[in-house]
């Protein structure tokens, strides 16, 4: 069959075969320097991340895609299509044209089922917020309600001063047992300085060109009804585990979550509310 072989004698057939075999042969070839070319440009450009995020948000039910606007009232059913980044959306844009006076910025703090929720920072739906600061830089801490379940790390991973991060991506890696946590970075930029949660924040950011682009992000009126709606959305993860889990009005979320309910999966809890799907 192949020329190595003593007594091989060539024939039509030989000749086609090995020629169907070599162009095989060149196409995996071929397929292989491509996708290891594309792999590398994709680590480059750090677009990995976004190609994760985006599969990962897809993942979501609907229920937890629903669009910002749809949570405030201002449309009766809406699901979002664009990753939860506003900054791409048309559509967001008209409705802010026509948003009115009582869903424009607040400034009083606020509480809800115990829960602090300062309305003088932005929100992202990962649970992180941000913290515009004098200086130019933007403070990046978990909310409340990710505290409270979550409760204090055994261990952290935050990324290296002078590190970049993009908003879906990354933003740090926590370890609670055995659970491995990633974090969405609410926006994007450059890390100046690393933090702790004993301090009440993790990461102090700088926009790369100076400004910060926060279309995405929840702020005022928009956090209650998204808290709320959060809190219904801890309560679905939780029911599968037999788990009572349910608020009267005025109850209020206890801290350290997992160690009241030790029974529950909390490593599949943490994901769902973290966006991890």
């Amino acid at each position: 069959m192949f020329p190595w072989i003593y007594g091989f004698h060539w024939t039509p057939m030989h000749i086609a075969f090995l020629t169907i075999f070599g162009c095989v042969i060149v196409a995996v070839a071929a397929t292989v320097v491509i996708a290891v070319r594309r792999t590398r440009r994709t680590l480059t450009e750090n677009t990995h991340e976004k190609l994760q995020w985006m599969s990962e948000f897809e993942d979501l039910p609907l229920f937890a895609r629903a669009c910002r606007h749809q949570m405030t009232g201002e449309t009766p059913s809406r699901t979002c299509h664009r990753e939860f980044d506003c900054r791409k959306c048309s559509t967001h844009s008209q409705f802010l044209s026509r948003q009115s006076p009582e869903l424009a910025p607040a400034t009083a703090d606020q509480a809800v089922y115990g829960l602090a929720m300062p309305l003088d920072r932005y929100y992202h739906r990962g649970h992180t917020w941000v913290q515009p600061a004098e200086n130019g830089c933007y403070t990046v801490g978990l909310d409340d309600l990710a505290l409270r379940m979550i409760g204090k790390p055994e261990q952290m991973e935050l990324p290296a001063v002078g590190s970049t991060i993009t908003a879906q991506g990354t933003g740090w890696l926590m370890k609670k047992g055995k659970a491995s946590l990633r974090v969405l970075a609410p926006m994007d930029g450059v890390v100046v300085e690393q933090g702790t949660g004993d301090a009440g924040w993790f990461l102090k950011i700088r926009p790369v060109d100076g400004t910060a682009n926060l279309t995405h992000l929840l702020r005022g009126a928009e956090v209650r009804p998204w808290i709320l709606r959060e809190i219904e959305r801890l309560e679905l993860a939780l029911s599968p585990n037999g788990v009572g889990f349910s608020l009267a009005d005025g109850g209020e979320l206890v801290d350290e979550m997992a160690q009241q309910a030790p029974e529950v999966d909390w490593d599949g809890v943490w994901g769902t509310i973290l966006l991890q799907a």
